[in-house]
C-alpha cells in the first residue's frame, strides 16, 4: 500500500468539485455531491480455496485501518458506521440517499470523519461477491451518511 499517494488522491477529491451526473471520474466514480476513489483492488478470487481471500480481506482491512490512522492525525478519530440500515432500506424498495445506497450493496462498514470543509470523507473496504475481488475505496460527500 502507498499511503503517501492515497492521501494525494484523498485530497484531490476534497478540493475537486462534485460531477453534475453519475459517471466514471480518473480515480473511481462520482455523482452530484459524492465521489469515490478506487485506491486498491485486489486480484479475484475464481481458482482460491478460501486461504487467499481470508488473507486479502485481513490485509486490506489492516491497510484502511493504517490509512485510517493518517486521516485521524487530520481530523480526529474516526466514527465507525455500519451501511446494515441503508443496505435494509434498499432491500425494501427505498432508495438511500448516493453514495451510501451503493456503497452498502458492497460495503458493510465505514470509517467516518467530517473534514475542516465540511465534508464528510470515508474509507471502506469493498467486496461485491465472494470471488470478486476487495477493493479499498475512499469517500468525500457532502451527503450526510445514514
Amino acid at each position: 500500500m502507498d499511503i503517501a499517494n492515497h492521501l494525494a488522491v484523498i485530497d484531490r477529491l476534497c478540493a475537486r468539485e462534485f460531477p453534475a451526473e453519475h459517471g466514471r471520474t480518473d480515480v473511481g466514480t462520482g455523482g452530484p455531491g459524492y465521489l469515490i476513489a478506487e485506491l486498491q483492488t485486489s486480484g479475484d478470487f475464481y481458482e482460491d480455496d478460501g486461504t487467499e481471500r481470508e488473507e486479502t480481506q485481513a490485509q486490506y482491512e489492516a491497510d484502511r485501518d493504517a490509512l485510517g490512522e493518517r486521516l485521524a492525525e487530520r481530523w480526529g478519530p474516526a466514527d465507525r458506521i455500519s451501511l446494515y440500515s441503508a443496505f435494509r432500506q434498499s432491500m425494501e424498495g427505498e432508495e438511500p440517499a448516493e453514495p451510501w445506497g451503493t456503497l452498502a450493496s458492497h460495503v458493510p462498514d465505514v470509517q467516518l470523519w467530517r473534514t475542516e470543509s465540511g465534508r464528510w470523507a470515508a474509507l471502506g473496504v469493498s467486496q461485491w461477491d465472494g470471488e470478486l475481488p476487495f477493493q479499498l475505496l475512499a469517500v468525500i460527500t457532502e451527503t450526510d451518511p445514514p
